[in-house]
């Protein structure tokens, strides 16, 4: 037996002798891995853009584009595991404040093996060595998915199908069909011939009109209508009618309106240089008055060679221009000053009639008064979008069973998961249309609920939690969220919206239900809303969005939901709060805990590290725990609903009960309307002088002196209390110099008589004491 061991101690030595060597690589490369990973991260990013329109219609990509999306999020989450540790580590050496000279027990241990010397604290090893595992696992999970996509026959080189467009033509439309567009179409046909709007000015100027609205708002069909009518047809002697859509190709269009003045003509075949083919658009139209329709346009900036070529018909000629997006309107024929028409949804009655028309061709005759009744129901269902009430006349056309009515009625067919060949092709069109980190921002609005009042600048914070909005610079990342809003809007994908007086910039806004319902179909399979106390029956291995109501029994089937990003946990009774929730979801970056039975947070909230936005709306929440500070990637945390909230946790850095003014100072970021309350309280006015000044993107500031209650409460003061009150509010407002670009403000129970810093053109509001 000895002999036996005596021969084998040397393999044995020689196999440990390899694993410490691949363990010491291990331990030693994380972080050059880590970045590694970071970059591979990218390419599958790229990648997965690639496949993502495909997999909608190809079941193989599909199963191999989840297989690679999971996984992608795996990277995510080890990567930022690995930031948020160095964080930590970065927090916790700042705060032992150790001396310079004091050597750690690990650069001792360091001696002994020099290529440890990058660890900088022991505690790290175990991590290290946890991540570097994770990242092994990730690379051959990684290979093997990427190998299947040749195994698989994926390739991305080849011409890649896409969605077909239905062309638009000119070809006469029935005017009857066209309910409920009347005032539309007459304000139309006023743009379009003299004596209508802007008559003197249409006599100068090439003049463009714009028809705008969401996809399957009717635009096409208003724009057929006027080309169509005869006063048109007899005032403009050459008509054009060119369907731009997707993908913009200027030759293909010049010639498309050189085919609409001459359809024989020879450049059509022959011609290719896109001068020449201006060039005799010029020649073609030259002096001659004209109608040109431009259906379907999706960018702008391609289109100034065309203004310049069109600019030589006659006097009086005319550009009609159909798009979903107000900007595109406004800019592609820069300096020609458009008509813009936004185009509404149509009323529940005139979707109803859209509906009979088609389906029974006459309604008046229908066999059933029940018939009516349920159509009417059915037509609330399209929220005014004729191309929906279209669909679904053809849907039921010429079916009279009541049953069936009834059927659709209440049946699955309005989640619309035939996406393509429903009534939301047009949404899928533009949104294919969007950028992919645009794209990842609609879709997260699907786990809210159906007429969600969306708040700007809420939902631009819930996105920037989920790393959507990148960028080097940390200043930028909210104007980013911004833009981002602002382009969807602009293509529909939001409405109802309300507007700021003072700068008219959008506050907050509405998602159609039908734009709503298409975001859902999109996320079917991450995306989830569980509402009472209903058997859940879903598999929650790929679920990231998740909105959950609980009325009696917290489903345990939730804690599988491990790799969870969003939760909105919504207790409508007396629950008790799981505590296992933390163990389980520790994925979640953005959490939202609302209900009155919620007394407060347990400490256990730390474990959720990746967590960014915190929001509480719990009105019974009197404190928040100390363990809320070592969330070190919280970037928001709100407590607006939190009325009992009496201080923040004293690791936070406002300890103390009334916060010191002066923290504000290095805010300078600080967007839209801010409020400062008990001003009075104020004591040192020097600390206070640097405050506002620097806040450049302020527009709203609200300065309350004092509050209600404490003014309705003070007890009779003498002349002396009262004059050195005032002349304390005095040199507070005094020392907080306003922002340069401030819109409004708004100064309550303030007792001075004067306002010195106040030398702005803005709106005013003073109240004094004991008056709210």
């Amino acid at each position: 037996m000895n002999e036996l061991i005596t021969d084998l101690l040397p393999d044995i030595l020689k196999k440990l002798a390899s694993v410490a060597v691949e363990e010491i690589k291990l331990l030693v490369g994380v972080d050059e891995e880590v970045e590694n990973l970071q970059k591979k991260l990218a390419k599958v990013q790229a990648m997965l853009n690639k496949a993502e329109e495909r997999q909608q219609t190809d079941e193989i990509v599909k199963i191999w584009y989840d297989e690679l999306k999971d996984a992608s999020y795996m990277v995510d989450d080890v990567v930022d595991s690995w930031n948020t540790a160095k964080i930590k580590l970065k927090i916790q050496e700042k705060e032992e404040n150790a001396e310079a000279d004091s050597t750690p027990l690990m650069e001792k241990v360091c001696s002994f093996f020099p290529c440890l010397s990058c660890f900088h604290h022991v505690d790290n090893l175990p991590l290290r060595h946890d991540v570097g595992n994770k990242i092994k696992e990730l690379n051959q999970t990684l290979d093997e998915i990427l190998n299947d996509r040749q195994t698989l026959g994926i390739d991305f080189n080849t011409h890649t199908e896409v969605l077909e467009q239905s062309t638009t033509t000119s070809l006469d439309v029935d005017v009857s069909s066209i309910i409920g567009r009347d005032d539309y179409s007459n304000k139309l046909l006023e743009s379009l011939l003299p004596g209508g709007v802007g008559s003197q000015e249409e006599e100068r100027n090439l003049r463009v009109i714009s028809l705008v609205g969401m996809g399957g708002i009717g635009k096409s069909t208003l724009a057929q209508l006027a080309y169509n009518h005869e006063n048109v047809k007899s005032h403009f002697p050459i008509r054009m009618w060119v369907c731009v859509s997707k993908p913009f190709n200027k030759c293909k269009v010049a010639k498309a309106i050189i085919q609409e003045v001459d359809s024989k003509h020879e450049s059509l075949n022959k011609v290719t240089e896109f001068q020449t083919l201006l060039n005799e658009i010029r020649r073609l139209i030259n002096e001659k008055k004209f109608f040109l329709v431009l259906d379907d346009v999706w960018e702008s900036k391609k289109w100034e060679p065309f203004k310049n070529a069109l600019n030589c018909g006659a006097q009086g000629s005319r550009i009609l221009v159909t798009t979903r997006n107000e900007e595109v309107a406004r800019m592609m024929f820069d300096g020609a000053k458009p008509d813009i028409i936004n185009l509404g949804k149509l009323s529940d009655d005139n979707c109803w009639l859209v509906i009979s028309k088609i389906a029974f061709y006459d309604v008046d005759k229908l066999p059933h008064e029940d018939l009516k009744i349920l159509g009417k129901k059915l037509a609330s269902k399209c929220k005014g979008l004729p191309l929906a009430a279209k669909t679904l006349g053809s849907h039921m056309r010429g079916n009279l069973s009541i049953k069936k009515w009834e059927e659709v009625l209440h049946s699955k067919w309005w989640e619309l998961e035939d996406i393509e060949e429903g009534t939301l092709a047009p949404l899928l069109l533009s949104y294919h249309e969007l950028p992919p980190v645009e794209k990842q921002c609609f879709l997260y609005c699907a786990v809210f609920p159906k007429d969600y009042s969306f708040n700007r600048f809420e939902l631009v914070i819930h996105w920037m939690a989920q790393g959507y909005i990148n960028s080097k610079d940390d200043r930028e990342i909210e104007a980013k969220g911004e833009k981002y809003f602002d382009n969807l809007a602009m293509l529909s994908f939001f409405q109802d919206f309300v507007k700021d007086e003072s700068d008219g910039r959008i506050v907050s806004c509405k998602m159609h239900d039908i734009v709503h319902a298409f975001a859902q179909s999109m996320t079917k399979d991450v995306c989830f809303t569980i509402e009472g106390d209903e058997e859940v029956k879903i598999d929650f291995k790929r679920a990231r969005l998740l909105s959950l109501m609980v009325k009696e029994t917290f489903p345990k089937s939730v804690y599988e939901a491990k790799n969870l990003r969003f939760l909105n946990l919504d207790f409508m009774s007396s629950q008790i709060f799981q505590l296992k929730l933390f163990d389980n979801l520790t994925c979640l970056r953005t959490l939202h805990l609302e209900g009155q039975s919620i007394l407060g947070l347990p400490n256990e909230v730390e474990k959720l590290k990746h967590l960014r936005l915190l929001k509480l709306s719990c009105e019974k929440i009197e404190e928040l725990p100390e363990s809320i500070c070592n969330l070190c990637n919280l970037q928001s945390l709100d407590v607006s609903r939190c009325r009992r909230l009496g201080k923040l946790p004293q690791g936070i850095g406002k300890g103390e009960e009334i916060c010191k003014l002066g923290e504000l100072e290095h805010l300078n970021h600080i967007q839209g309307k801010l409020q400062i309350c008990r001003l009075s309280n104020v004591v040192d006015f020097g600390a206070i002088e640097n405050t506002l000044k620097k806040k450049n993107h302020l527009r709203d500031l609200w300065l309350r002196f004092n509050t209600l209650e404490e003014e309705t409460e003070e007890e009779e003061e003498t002349e002396e209390e009262g004059r050195r009150k005032m002349e304390k509010d005095v040199a507070i407002l005094n020392a907080l110099e306003p922002p340069p670009y401030l819109k409004a403000l708004e100064i309550c129970f303030y007792k001075g008589t004067t306002m010195n810093c106040i030398s702005l053109d803005v709106q005013f509001s003073r109240s004094v004491a004991k008056e709210g």
